[in-house]
């Protein structure tokens, strides 16, 4: 009589990797979270200082007006 093939699974093993690949997989999505609402946060700084940096201009940049004297 053959016997046939016994595959012997361990219970940890199969668990563990899985664990580690979500756990990775978790990490990048928090890390493309992170860098995409700091890019946010820089452009919107951006956009601020150019804003402030035209309106400072335009403010002193205006001829002086001659007084009446």
């Amino acid at each position: 009589m053959d016997k046939g093939k016994i595959k012997v699974i361990k219970k940890g093993t199969q668990t563990e990797v899985k664990v580690k690949v979500e756990k990775k997989a978790a990490q990048n999505t928090a890390r493309e979270m992170v860098s995409n609402v700091t890019n946010w946060v820089s452009d919107f700084q951006q956009r601020k200082r150019e804003e402030t940096k035209q309106a400072i201009e335009k403010f002193f940049t205006q001829t002086p007006q001659p007084s009446g004297i």
